[in-house]
């Protein structure tokens, strides 16, 4: 059983990113892949482009890590209450090749910011809008006051609040 995790940012410092490798890792038997939207950067999606140089190899690269999924792991980065430009650049180009990008795989949804909202915008915008695109969301979580409620150090939730909620919903994941 394979987990394909990643944070919806394209920051080398990406707390979504941090949130999505703990989580990840609370999965026990999963062989777990972390992926780097920064591996996925491609120029900005046009249809003009897209005419001019066809389908981006790396959007076939992100769908064919989907494919290789057993559970996604995704944890969405909030810029002005919306997707980040890098993870919403990424799913426009791969929308193009597979309109439903997250082939139905089962999904943890999540989203993290310093704030004491934790990204709840964009974690409701992307649990109506995921379902469109092939993702079975199966549970959401939120993290707010990331600086306040993680322990970057050792990589790990030090709400013990929070850390037992997001436990409790991984445990109810079964396959």
């Amino acid at each position: 059983m394979k987990i394909i995790a990643f944070g919806g940012s394209n920051s080398r410092n990406s707390i979504n990113k941090k949130l999505a490798t703990y989580v990840s890792h609370l999965f026990e038997g999963y062989e777990v892949e972390v992926l780097d939207l920064n591996d996925f950067a491609m120029p900005l999606f046009s249809v003009d482009l897209e005419k001019e140089i066809g389908q981006h190899p790396l959007a076939q690269q992100f769908l064919d890590k989907i494919a290789s999924a057993d559970l996604l792991v995704v944890s969405l980065a909030e810029n002005n209450g919306n997707y980040s430009a890098a993870f919403k650049n990424l799913y426009d180009w791969a929308s193009r090749i597979a309109p439903k990008v997250f082939q139905q795989k089962p999904m943890l949804l999540m989203a993290t910011s310093p704030g004491g909202r934790g990204g709840a915008s964009v974690l409701e915008i992307a649990k109506n809008a995921f379902p469109r695109y092939g993702a079975n969301v199966l549970a959401t979580f939120s993290l707010p006051s990331f600086n306040d409620t993680f322990d970057v150090e050792n990589m790990k939730i030090s709400d013990g609040v929070l850390d037992n909620e997001i436990r409790d919903i991984v445990k109810k994941f079964s396959f």
